[in-house]
């Protein structure tokens, strides 16, 4: 049988039972749990937040108007010293509400009536959130006026156009910059869904359960320039799935300026286009190179969205309700991507509407691996040929190229035809015809179909792109104005109480 342990060994025991629990308390634990550096981003939200509770709550006459006036005035000075003023503190909300208490004394503690942090930092970062993004919609917008505007100007130059990195059809400089600025319209469209969703207000959810107190939850929605309440209090104080549908729309939107800077870098290396030195740098050792710099970068951080978006994700998957510990590393992923993806938009455009295009070059160059093909064939089947005929009649005439030449001539492509269809060329179309299809310039004329690239039909899309433009334009001044309104009503608010 084991003998107890003496009186001595269970003090000791017990010493050192003290000892290891005292390595879990307090210090490294502290700063761990700490976002209060990270909650800069959110500090003048966290303040928006704090003013349009409190006024409600006045207004409520849940709070005295006396105390009221001490707490925003409170308030003001916290917002004039700064986010590096705060004493050290869990987090932003909690170390703003100890600075209240330490101006105030005891009954600024009323501030934190009928809420929790739970509903308070969703509302902050709901209110920062919605700015950041209608700040990467005004970029957007101003790069597609700007490809708008450069479309226009490039319309008539002729340039190669590739399938699978192979000479395909020529095109025009202002058709390629127009299809981007059509997928630049798309994650315009979502951006602007995606903060419809973001634009609801969570506060009086409180913990996720809801409060006893007479809260007014549209009022509080109308102060601070959200649209709408988010109904249900647990779903309001622990969903972060609007932060979901933002990174995932800029994880498209990079997406987007990553295919647009692959474009140029591989345009830049066969000379078809010569960025701006602005946007371009050199070799430390080789001094004749000019490097596409800025769009390699634009390329990369496409990661940095997709990365986001992942992160994002993997945090939130497996969440029980209501509110857990997870979430406050869940914002970050998105604050990193809208920072990242803002800046290679502007970066893009920049590069993209200053570049010089080469005109002789790119019109030599449309010709080249007989890319006119296409528009021959399409002439012969126009002609009553069937299209497959007409496409082994062509197809059989670029056997014949030598490695210098970009395009048969009409007398081969008359034998071909003889020779497969057993009628010369001559029955379906005229020389001049061919020769006219055989030109880049006149194969992207012929090609004057809706959306497609010839100048006129890339004028009509155009004039259809500044409409869809000055609609988007004047659903984010809407979005703009409704929340300078909301800060305008809850300044006059504040300004009654203090």
């Amino acid at each position: 049988m084991a003998e107890e342990p003496s009186e001595g060994e269970r003090r000791e025991s017990s010493d050192e039972t003290v000892v290891r629990r005292d390595r879990f308390s307090g210090g490294p634990a502290r700063g761990f749990l700490s976002s209060l550096s990270d909650d800069e981003r959110i500090f003048a939200a966290d303040l928006a937040v704090d003013r349009a509770h409190v006024v409600m709550l006045a207004e409520q006459g849940i709070i005295e108007d006396d105390v009221t006036g001490e707490i925003l005035a409170a308030l003001d000075e916290i917002e004039a010293d700064g986010h590096d003023a705060l004493t050290d503190g869990e987090d932003v909300h909690e170390a703003v509400e100890s600075a209240v208490i330490e101006r105030v004394g005891p009954a600024g503690g009323k501030m934190h009536t009928a809420r929790s942090r739970n509903d308070e930092v969703a509302a902050c970062i709901r209110y920062r959130m919605r700015a950041d993004l209608l700040a990467t919609i005004a970029t957007v917008i101003e790069a597609r006026q700007r490809f708008v505007e450069m479309a226009l100007e490039t319309r008539g130059i002729v340039m190669p156009g590739y399938t699978h990195l192979q000479p395909a059809q020529p095109t025009t400089v202002g058709h390629w910059i127009a299809s981007y600025e059509q997928a630049l319209q798309r994650d315009t469209s979502r951006l602007l869904d995606a903060y419809g969703r973001v634009n609801q207000n969570p506060l009086g959810s409180a913990a996720f359960a809801g409060t006893p107190f007479d809260v007014d939850r549209e009022r509080t929605a109308e102060l601070l320039g959200f649209a709408g309440v988010a109904e249900n209090s647990m779903d309001a104080s622990a969903t972060r799935d609007f932060l979901v549908e933002v990174t995932a729309a800029l994880a498209n939107l990079a997406t987007t300026l990553s295919g647009l800077a692959e474009d140029v870098i591989v345009m830049a290396s066969k000379g078809h286009v010569e960025l701006a030195d602005e946007y371009s740098s050199t070799s430390s050792i080789m001094p004749q190179k000019k490097n596409p710099d800025t769009l390699e970068l634009v390329r990369g951080r496409s990661g940095d969205a997709t990365a986001g978006l992942n992160g994002l994700l993997t945090n939130l998957k497996g969440q029980p309700r209501a509110y857990n510990r997870d979430l406050q590393r869940a914002g970050r992923h998105a604050w990193d991507a809208i920072d990242s993806v803002t800046e290679s938009v502007e970066v893009a455009a920049g590069a993209v509407t200053t570049a010089e295009w080469p005109v002789e070059t790119l019109r030599d160059a449309a010709g080249e691996g007989f890319s006119t093909a296409t528009g021959v064939a399409d002439l012969l089947a126009m002609a009553g040929m069937p299209f497959r005929t007409a496409h082994e009649v062509v197809a059989e005439a670029a056997e014949t190229l030598g490695p210098e030449e970009n395009a048969p001539d009409y007398e081969t492509l008359d034998a071909v035809c003889a020779d497969i269809v057993g009628e010369p060329l001559s029955q379906f179309v005229d020389r001049e015809a061919v020769e006219d299809a055989l030109d880049p310039v006149q194969s992207v004329a012929m090609r004057d179909s809706r959306g497609g690239p010839a100048p006129e039909a890339v004028t009509e899309a155009l004039d259809t792109a500044q409409q869809r433009l000055d609609e988007d334009g004047t659903a984010l001044a809407e979005r703009q104005d409704a929340l300078a309104a909301a800060a305008a009503e809850l300044d006059s608010e504040v300004e009654s109480y203090v």
